[in-house]
């Protein structure tokens, strides 16, 4: 694991994959008390049966949340991440049920120095995959990351 990586540590093509994280019921549950979506796709065993789906499915932001905390759990933001600044093109694709288990795959596109604040932009393309290896969600994030400490 990456722990802390500075601004300079970001190389174009570097790939970081996270660890996995099974989503589980009281995932959902928990993220519908805290969002205040109820939605009867997301907490309605009986009506999820009947849908096109025929089960419940994960909130599209409750995966993205978990996404983001699997690449947290990488240690690479670890004291040098200032502030998320972006998300942007995200698409969710395929869904994601309980029992599903979510892996991300972060790869540097972009680079981007802002001196004046002594750090500089990184741009993350994003792909969350799910145990099958495939692509339930992706898009970019933008971070600010600062830069190594001179010596």
């Amino acid at each position: 694991m990456e722990h802390g990586l500075y601004y300079e540590q970001f190389e174009l093509g570097k790939r970081i994959a996270t660890p996995g994280r099974t989503v589980t019921e009281a995932d959902i549950v928990n993220f519908a008390g805290l969002s205040g979506d109820f939605n009867s796709i997301h907490t309605d065993a009986a009506y999820s049966a009947s849908s096109f789906y025929e089960k419940r499915v994960a909130h599209g932001l409750l995966v993205l949340s978990i996404a983001s905390g699997l690449a947290v759990r990488t240690g690479m933001m670890e004291g040098t991440v200032l502030a998320w600044r972006e998300i942007s093109d995200w698409r969710f694709s395929q869904p994601v049920f309980i029992g599903d288990t979510v892996q991300a795959v972060l790869e540097v596109i972009e680079t981007k120095p802002m001196p004046r604040l002594n750090a500089g932009m990184v741009g993350l393309e994003v792909q969350v995959n799910n145990q099958d290896g495939k692509a339930v969600m992706n898009g970019r994030w933008n971070l600010l990351v600062l830069n190594q400490p001179q010596v």
